[in-house]
């Protein structure tokens, strides 16, 4: 599949979408399996953030969780059609309202596997009319091939940070 064109998705949206190299449906395939791998290797640090104010390693799991939600409630409603305006969301205030640290790590690992696996049965029933359409969230168009890639960016963004900053193998 192509790539999103600049004129498909918002400023925003180059951050994650320039991380993706390769095969779309490779990546979200590998990151049923990766992403999981991770966390579980690092289980020691479920708890520890690498400064004050910044998210654990389960608030950065549950976030990772979070956003998969979110972004395939925006693909599911413009794929459909959607001409209602979506809200953004404030990822902070959602980590800070979650209870994250007060959950199962190992259940949020599987929650996070599963999710990605069913979301992988409707990215692959979309059309190309489908991943073409556009909507509105956050105040701006976006088409849901981006949101696409968006969400396989998005994990490989953060699978950096937690590599760099929380210093996880």
């Amino acid at each position: 599949m192509n790539r999103p064109q600049p004129n498909e998705y918002p400023a925003w949206g180059e951050t994650y979408i320039s991380k993706v190299d390769g095969e779309i449906f490779e990546i979200l395939e590998d990151q049923v399996f990766s992403v999981p791998v991770l966390f579980e290797s690092n289980k020691e640090k479920e708890n520890f953030a690498y400064a004050e104010g910044k998210w654990t390693l389960k608030e950065m799991l549950g976030h990772l969780i979070d956003s998969e939600r979110i972004f395939v409630y925006r693909m599911t409603s413009f794929a459909r059609n959607e001409k209602q305006h979506l809200p953004g969301f404030e990822e902070d205030d959602y980590v800070a309202n979650a209870r994250f640290n007060e959950r199962n790590y190992e259940d949020m690992i599987e929650e996070f596997s599963v999710l990605r696996k069913a979301n992988l049965y409707f990215f692959k029933s979309l059309n190309e009319e489908e991943l073409n359409r556009k909507g509105i969230a956050c105040e701006r168009e976006i088409n849901v091939k981006s949101i696409l890639f968006i969400i396989a960016g998005h994990i490989i963004h953060h699978v950096g940070v937690l590599k760099e900053r929380y210093y996880v193998v």
